[in-house]
């Protein structure tokens, strides 16, 4: 092990470094410099950028021009829809960040930086402060945007901003002391209720209070426990998780590693997507540098503490992120909920306690730790504490992720942080909470982000996803996706989630479609779907075995709830406002600028257009099924759409 990291992992709890130590800190934590530092944003939504492209050009110029520099790939900053990103910091000088950096601009920037020539100024993200470099004239700092000032950023303090595959760095900055502090100055119950005071409650979705959670499986007597981190993350447009692990992989060790001492396990499990190989890739690196520094593995730092961490691989199914089915994916089982009780926590893993946190919910424990319960508790609202991270996305101005204090609106969030509505364009509805979660609309959007409001008006915090709709959204295409994501992603061992969920889908689909020429059928299932969504509904709420199950039908009578007038638009006037819809659309030909060329006829797959060479067309409304086919092939824009 370094020696230097040695020494500062061994301080006494509340000891600072100083004198030689202390700058060869400062110079770790890349506040004092003596070569050129280039960090590009190389997380998921990066790369998906271009930020490999970016990274190429970076080495060969660097190569070309002989410049030794290095060049640090962070994760997510945050600020997604400004990717790519590229930072560069010069010995003595501020660290200065680019946004949406293209190849060209990227050389323009390298060699305007090293030449001493102004820098290109419309793509300026801002700069850092720290250390006491000298700072840019005229750059605004980063802790000053829009976007980043009114974040409270605990949990993401480190993304996109130091090197996620460094240990060194992260110790240097801090890390790794708020375990061996725990190791050192406290009790396992006493962490327990260390975090139980502080309020945290699960970020997973259920918002259980953490540190009651823990108290259950410690207090169970077994030669064996278990902590599982979840980070399957299978919500549509969440990505909270994955930006986590990709940006800042030895918090979420720590924290793990915290939570273990706690409830008294010696091994854990990291069940993650395969579908996410950059973060699979940066964990196993800091899995690895952990053990090589001894943080992980037998007698940990002489405390006589054991504890391992393996990486479990799901294959995508929505209903493992169930703590049941989660389970027996890990047993090597199908991924199945089972009824409860018994809890996990007292008969989980391999029938061992176990206990089972998200990877947000995690990465708070070392904050906690190092700052006190009373600190975090005085973050949020009475009954919702710390911080939440929401992956913003839709509809708005800036997209990605955010890390705002309990009790900020939602208003907050869209207006101030994300920027508005794109293109000005008049606010419909944010999504909140994903398939289990439900809508939260305009006379709402001053409501407090915390548990129970959220719940008060039929949402839910969920993981923490957030999707802004303006008024091209139609609302009941929204519960049409959502009830087709959760149908399809059903286990299928319940009736009530299994054959419920199809039933509703079908009523959605039906009334999203034309009906059916003479089908007298099919015209009263439209006439009756509301009622019938509402029954099931609440069929499947109350009789689900598990807790996905339970939530499934909420989307739909969230938007039930508060667009009501669109549905019946829907079934009645067989209309959709926003258009979206395009089996609801009809089709009339302009008799006046139709030739009669019959091609339109002839590409019809439904035989729905008649008419004679030469003559105006006519299109049978009971035949067409609104594929749009005539409008492509017409050549003399003879045919509307309504």
């Amino acid at each position: 092990m370094n020696f230097l990291i040695s020494e500062v992992l061994n301080l006494a709890p509340g000891e600072s470094c100083s004198g030689d130590t202390g700058s060869k800190l400062e110079i770790l934590r890349n506040e004092k410099i003596d070569k050129p530092i280039i960090f590009i944003g190389a997380g998921t939504c990066g790369l998906g950028a271009g930020a490999d492209k970016i990274l190429e050009v970076t080495r060969a110029y660097l190569s070309e021009k002989n410049i030794d520099t290095e060049i640090i790939e962070t994760g997510c900053v945050g600020l997604c829809s400004s990717e790519p990103l590229m930072d560069v910091q010069l010995p003595g000088k501020n660290r200065i960040s680019f946004e949406k950096v293209t190849s060209d601009l990227a050389e323009e920037i390298l060699s305007a930086v090293f030449s001493g020539n102004p820098i290109p100024e419309n793509n300026v993200l801002g700069q850092y402060s720290a250390g006491g470099n000298e700072e840019w004239d005229g750059i605004g700092y980063i802790a000053e945007h829009p976007f980043f000032k009114p974040q409270k950023r605990l949990v993401l303090k480190n993304c996109g901003i130091r090197n996620p595959i460094s240990i060194e760095e992260y110790i240097a900055a801090g890390g790794y002391r708020s375990y061996l502090k725990g190791l050192r100055s406290y009790s396992p119950g006493d962490i327990c209720d260390k975090v139980e005071k502080s309020g945290l409650r699960g970020r997973g979705g259920g918002g259980f209070s953490t540190g009651r959670k823990w108290k259950f499986a410690f207090n169970v007597e077994s030669d064996q426990k278990y902590l599982v981190c979840n980070a399957d993350e299978g919500d549509p447009g969440a990505f909270m998780d994955r930006a986590i692990i990709e940006g800042d992989p030895h918090r979420l060790i720590e924290g793990m590693a915290i939570a273990a001492y706690a409830i008294g396990a010696t091994k854990s499990y990291v069940y993650i997507r395969a579908e996410y190989p950059l973060a699979l890739k940066r964990l196993e690196i800091a899995l690895e540098q952990a053990r090589e520094y001894g943080l992980l593995g037998k007698n940990i730092f002489d405390s006589g503490v054991d504890f391992e961490i393996k990486v479990k691989m799901g294959a995508g199914a929505f209903v493992c992120g169930e703590e049941t089915a989660l389970i027996h994916s890990i047993e090597g089982k199908r991924g199945m909920p089972r009824p409860r009780p018994p809890f996990p926590a007292t008969e989980g893993l391999f029938g061992k306690p176990t206990i089972i946190n998200n990877v947000e919910t995690l990465a708070n424990i070392p904050s906690i730790i190092e700052k006190g319960e009373e600190w975090f508790a005085s973050i949020g609202t009475e009954t919702s504490k710390g911080t939440k991270v929401f992956a913003l996305s839709g509809k708005i101005s800036l997209t990605g992720l955010v890390e705002i204090p309990m009790g900020t609106t939602v208003r907050e969030v869209i207006y101030d942080i994300a920027g508005g509505i794109r293109g000005g364009k008049k606010f419909k509805a944010v999504q909140i909470g994903g398939p289990s979660g439900g809508c939260i609309t305009e006379q709402n959007l001053d409501i407090p982000i915390d548990y129970d409001s959220l719940i008060e008006v039929g949402a839910m915090m969920g993981s923490g996803g957030m999707v802004v709709m303006d008024e091209d959204t139609c609302m009941v295409d929204v519960a049409k996706f959502f009830m087709d994501f959760i149908q399809r992603e059903s286990c299928g061992k319940c009736i009530p989630c299994r054959e419920g969920t199809r039933r509703m889908l079908e009523i959605l689909e039906d009334i999203t479609h034309k009906p059916v020429n003479g089908s007298s059928h099919h015209a009263l299932r439209r006439f009756k779907g509301v009622t019938q969504l509402e029954k099931l509904g609440k069929v499947i709420k109350e009789t689900s075995l598990c807790g996905l199950g339970q939530t499934a039908p909420n989307p739909v009578l969230s938007t039930l709830k508060w667009f009501r007038d669109e549905y019946e638009e829907h079934i009645f006037e067989r209309e959709c406002r926003a258009g979206v819809c395009t089996e609801l659309r009809t089709f009339t030909i302009d008799v006046d600028k139709c030739t009669g060329c019959t091609v339109c006829a002839k590409k019809c797959p439904t035989g729905a257009i008649i008419g004679a060479r030469k003559t105006p067309h006519f299109i049978v409304d009971d035949n067409c099924i609104s594929c749009g086919t005539c409008v492509q092939v017409c050549k003399f824009d003879a045919i509307t759409v309504n």
